[in-house]
């Protein structure tokens, strides 16, 4: 048996009364240790709406190291570009994931741009965690018959180190979940459950970019490549979906990745 036990601190953020920035929530935050060594939280602040920004929180602890709350420090991304807007005046910059990336020196974040196209995948670097310059959309070589670029995209998190692509080049390396028609969870939660999971549109994938890596800040990305499926659906809890939960981490057994999967709620049957 193990000795390990959890105990529940309690919530450290939730919305601001009297926000109308948070009035619909405070949720999926990145989180990521500053240059200072203080710990930031990335939340997903969800105005009226559905109109998302992204804010930057500096977690606040006590004597004996335990998280408190939070001290809210502005915004870091809101919806300006023409890939996070929509017609009707919404938009979206949703659910960031930051890592720092070694050999650029810089925080990278990827984060889900909403417009009129549906979710995709965009990045933003900085160098200080307050400062955020946007690098674009992913954009994607198609692979065999598969056409990534013209799908709804999410889930995306980056290395914090350049890997070797299938071809033992040393590239970024993006983790993602491209969400291909017929597979969404809106559309698979309807169907019968004995349905064959499709193996490669239904999985969590990983790319490479060939990014230089020279310790310059980039200013436009390249275009993600040397595609391979990563994670496919094997247990009954991954059935509807998975994807990516926070960016990868090196252990000595190699990378962690914790990633989050559903099912269909069988009391909630069509």
């Amino acid at each position: 048996m193990s000795n390990i036990k959890m105990k529940r601190l309690g919530q450290i953020m939730e919305p601001e009364p009297g926000n109308p920035q948070e009035v619909e929530g405070v949720l999926n935050p990145g989180a990521v240790r500053g240059p200072d060594g203080a710990l930031y939280l990335f939340p997903r602040l969800v105005a009226k709406n559905n109109y998302s920004r992204i804010g930057i929180a500096r977690v606040q602890f006590n004597e004996a190291g335990d998280p408190t709350g939070v001290e809210r420090l502005g915004i870091a991304l809101e919806p300006e570009a023409d890939y996070e807007l929509r017609p009707n005046g919404g938009g979206g910059c949703e659910d960031p994931r930051v890592t720092f990336v070694e050999p650029l020196q810089r925080y990278m974040m990827t984060y889900t741009a909403n417009s009129s196209q549906g979710p995709r995948i965009a990045l933003a670097v900085s160098k200080d965690l307050f400062h955020w310059e946007r690098l674009g959309p992913a954009t994607f070589e198609a692979y065999e018959d598969i056409d990534f670029k013209h799908v709804d995209n999410k889930d995306a998190s980056i290395f914090p180190v350049a890997i070797p692509n299938h071809c033992g080049k040393m590239q970024m390396a993006m983790i993602h979940r491209p969400l291909f028609p017929g597979t969404n969870p809106e559309e698979t939660a309807h169907q019968d459950t004995s349905r064959l999971v499709h193996l490669h549109h239904e999985c969590i994938w990983i790319s490479y970019c060939p990014m230089g890596c020279n310790n310059q800040q980039p200013d436009h990305l390249g275009i993600f490549n040397s595609h391979h499926r990563l994670a496919t659906p094997v247990s009954p809890w991954e059935r509807l979906k998975i994807g990516g939960g926070t960016p990868p981490v090196l252990t000595r057994h190699g990378w962690m990745e914790i990633y989050h999967g559903g099912k269909r709620n069988e009391k909630s049957k069509p």
